[in-house]
């Protein structure tokens, strides 16, 4: 049995051998070089770890008193319960819509698929104030339907709804394409019905799919503000609340509540991970 080749990036020398074994038929192991590692740690830092540092050092600006007295006031509490509250509703149910709409894509043929499954993404190229505007004029005071929700929580979850539409679908839609139709037919023909052969063979193999997609989908009903702007009303939504602060010259609070919304969705989010790593398992 011939030994793997390692090939490791930004080497030199040995590196020539290695990958002349390579080439000669070696099975060839690359391991990223220590160059490649420290490239990647420096764009996170800059990207993610520097800023979110920024924020933690600016809430404690005046001190753990401060801190605590900006997280734990009414409006905050009440904010950031609402928040949660409404983004796990909404994960739920895109969670189960999102994997209905994905089945239908793949698995049916009809007219007009194609433009359909366009507008699933429309979400992401679509500015999310335009969103607003759009909830605004369908389910506003003025709505053809004669649905007028604006200024509740319930057009909160709409806009939430609407934005976080693709996750779950994307996540979803090339693990049921992989699937192998057989295993489904030899099911059949031994006499499963289609609940059954769904629940022991298709959804087991879509739930890793179906609960990162649901992760991706509370990151971003938690931290939502474009779409909600026009429609909110005197609702209380953290990222409403951070952005009133900061226009009410309250940095510190802002950045305070901020950290105590991304321990939380932070903890929420690898509890998900977990879990989904365990029904991989």
């Amino acid at each position: 049995m011939s030994t793997p080749a390692v090939i490791e990036a930004g080497s030199t020398g040995g590196g020539r051998s290695r990958a002349r074994r390579a080439s000669e038929g070696t099975p060839a192991v690359i391991r990223p070089g220590r160059l490649s590692i420290g490239i990647v740690t420096l764009w996170l830092s800059l990207i993610v770890l520097l800023p979110l540092a920024a924020v933690v050092a600016k809430s404690l600006d005046d001190g753990l008193g401060a801190f605590w007295a900006a997280v734990s006031g009414r409006q905050a509490v009440a904010a950031l319960r609402f928040t949660l509250i409404v983004s796990l509703i909404v994960t739920a149910i895109n969670a189960l819509a999102g994997t209905l709409i994905a089945w239908v894509l793949v698995r049916d043929e009809f007219r007009g698929k194609r433009a359909i499954n366009a507008l699933i993404d429309l979400p992401f190229a679509l500015p999310t104030i335009v969103a607003g505007i759009t909830l605004l004029a369908l389910y506003g005071s003025s709505s053809p339907l004669g649905i007028d929700i604006a200024y509740t929580q319930v057009a909160v979850a709409f806009a939430l709804l609407f934005v976080t539409l693709p996750f779950v679908v994307r996540s979803v839609q090339p693990v049921l394409m992989e699937i192998d139709k057989e295993v489904e037919e030899a099911a059949a023909s031994l006499g499963a019905s289609n609940s059954v052969t769904f629940r022991r063979i298709v959804l087991p193999a879509l739930r890793p799919a179906i609960i990162s997609g649901a992760a991706l989908s509370f990151a971003r009903a938690v931290g939502e503000i474009g779409s909600l702007l026009l429609i909110i009303g005197k609702v209380q939504i953290a990222s409403i609340v951070i952005f009133a602060d900061i226009e009410g010259d309250a940095p510190q609070a802002a950045a305070a509540l901020s950290v105590v919304l991304l321990t939380i969705s932070l903890l929420i989010l690898l509890a998900i991970r977990r879990l989904g790593g365990r029904v991989a398992h």
